[in-house]
């Protein structure tokens, strides 16, 4: 019996939903091939290109240290050492951008253009993430749950109509959404000299906690970024999710509505349908006083 319970989930719920997955991970593979991997090729011949014309411009060097200075720059690149400037660089450990590794530590984010170096560092980094996680899902589920309970429209949720409530909320949701993924991005473009496609790109891979480090604030060594800049990053990254929490909340709440909308919109409102008593007759249809 168990056994046969188990065939059953498995085949009704478990196969479809693991086909779903398998199916879903396959398109994604396929279409960043499709998009990525001749600009990867012609990335990697422009390289080759430009470091056979460097040996050809400086005869002193030969291939081999070509490829050890590359190899240095590497590593420079992975240790979070810009090879773009000078030693003049600012320091990617000051403290606002140290605060801005610590909420991509703990929101889970890792853009992967920096990490700790030391092993101290690395260890302090382990720990700190096991109690920084937990303590951030906590913190936003309780934020999202506090800015929900203190909106003055959904605290007269019920006293007000169907219609305003619906519109009052996709009025919320928009303005929210103004502020969280459309002004951040715009400022981000004007200071970092990127698109707006770009901005918006950083914005909801960052959101998201994709984080994929091919864009970052704050680390331009040619640009000059006031001290707290990289701080106000964080802080945004922070009220971004708590918003995105809250936005998962009310969304099915809103389509709820929409749909109870359109239902009504068609005269098809299921609490003005005759429904059947306990008798198995149909109880009367209520009449507006206007008939």
């Amino acid at each position: 019996m168990p056994c046969a319970r188990l065939a059953s989930c498995w085949g009704g719920r478990v196969l479809p939903l693991l086909l779903a997955y398998v199916c879903y991970l396959l398109l994604g593979a396929t279409v960043f091939q499709l998009l990525e991997k001749q600009a990867e090729a012609q990335s990697r011949d422009q390289f080759q290109v430009e470091k056979l014309r460097f040996l050809e411009n400086y005869t002193c060097l030969d291939q081999r240290a070509l490829e050890q200075f590359v190899q240095v720059i590497m590593e420079a690149w992975v240790k979070g050492v810009n090879p773009k400037g000078n030693s003049t660089n600012p320091s990617n450990w000051d403290f606002g951008s140290s605060f801005f590794f610590a909420g991509t530590v703990i929101t889970t984010i890792g853009y992967g253009n920096l990490s700790p170096s030391t092993e101290a560092g690395q260890v302090f980094c382990v720990f700190y993430a096991l109690v920084g996680i937990p303590l951030n899902v906590v913190f936003l589920n309780h934020l999202g749950t506090g800015l929900r309970a203190h909106l003055a429209t959904l605290e007269r949720w019920e006293d007000q109509p169907r219609r305003s409530q619906v519109l009052g909320l996709a009025l919320f949701l928009i303005l929210g959404t103004l502020v969280v993924l459309i002004f951040p991005p715009m400022a981000f473009s004007r200071v970092e000299g990127w698109s707006f496609g770009e901005g918006f790109y950083f914005a909801f891979i960052t959101l998201s906690t994709i984080g994929f480090g091919d864009y970052v604030v704050g680390t331009d060594p040619s640009k000059r970024y006031i001290s707290v800049y990289r701080s106000l990053a964080a802080v945004w990254i922070l009220l971004g999710l708590a918003w995105l929490a809250l936005v998962l909340s009310l969304g099915p709440l809103l389509l709820h509505r929409c749909s109870q909308l359109w239902l009504n919109g068609r005269g098809l409102n299921l609490k003005d349908r005759t429904a059947p008593d306990p008798q198995g007759l149909p109880r009367p249809q209520k009449m507006p006083i206007s008939a």
